[in-house]
C-alpha cells in the first residue's frame, strides 16, 4: 500500500526545517517505508484509541481505531510538518470518528434541549462498587455533551473549533459542556 502524495510530503519537510522523530518517520511512511508507518502507529495508538473509546464506545475502538490509521496512511501526503504529527493525527481521527458517527446515525440524537440531559445520565451503576471510575461515568454522558466534553475538557479543544468540527453554535458547544459537567458532578456525587 503506498499512500497518495508519494514525495510531497518529503519536499514539505525539507522546507519546514521540522526534524523529531515523528516527523521524520511521516516522512519515511509518506515515501512508501512501512518500517516508519509502523513507529507512528506504536507511538500513537493508545492516544487515538483512547480518544476514540471517549467518543464512541469501547465496542467500535478497535475498528475506527484501526480507520483512523487507516486514513492516516492515505493522508500521509497532505501532512505538511508545520504542526507535530500528533497533532495532524488528532485532528484526522476526530474527523473519522465524527464521520463515523454520521454513518451509525447517532448525530440526530446528540443534542438534547434543556435539562433533559440531566435526566439522561444514570444515577448509579447497577453493580454494588462503591467507587466511580470516571471513564465509566464520561461514558454513560449523552452523545452530544460526551463528544462536547471530552473535546474540550480531555483535548484541550477551544469551542470555536469544537464549533467547527461539530457543525454547531459557539453558544450550543457552550451549553453542551456545562450540561456534561453538571451530570457528571450529580452522577459522581451520587
Amino acid at each position: 500500500m503506498t499512500p497518495s502524495g508519494l514525495g510531497v510530503a518529503t519536499l514539505r519537510h525539507e522546507q519546514t526545517g521540522r526534524s523529531d522523530s515523528d516527523t521524520v518517520d511521516a516522512t519515511l511512511a509518506a515515501s512508501g517505508d512501512a518500517h516508519a508507518f509502523a513507529r507512528l502507529y506504536r507511538g500513537h495508538v493508545a492516544r487515538i484509541h483512547s480518544l476514540v473509546r471517549r467518543m464512541l464506545s469501547d465496542e467500535e475502538a478497535d475498528e475506527v481505531a484501526q480507520d483512523v490509521f487507516v486514513r492516516a496512511w492515505q493522508k500521509l501526503g497532505t501532512f505538511r510538518g508545520e504542526s507535530a504529527f500528533g497533532t495532524w493525527l488528532h485532528r484526522l481521527a476526530v474527523n473519522v470518528i465524527l464521520g463515523r458517527r454520521q454513518t451509525l446515525g447517532i448525530r440526530r440524537q446528540r443534542y438534547l434541549e434543556g435539562d433533559a440531559v440531566l435526566e439522561t445520565v444514570p444515577s448509579r451503576r447497577p453493580t454494588p462498587e462503591l467507587s466511580m471510575d470516571f471513564e465509566v461515568a464520561i461514558e454513560r454522558l449523552p452523545q452530544g455533551a460526551r463528544q462536547v466534553f471530552v473535546l474540550h475538557d480531555i483535548e484541550g479543544y477551544r469551542h470555536e473549533e469544537i464549533a467547527e468540527m461539530l457543525g454547531l453554535a459557539t453558544g450550543t458547544s457552550k451549553s453542551q459542556l456545562h450540561r456534561a459537567r453538571m451530570a457528571l458532578r450529580e452522577h459522581l456525587e451520587r
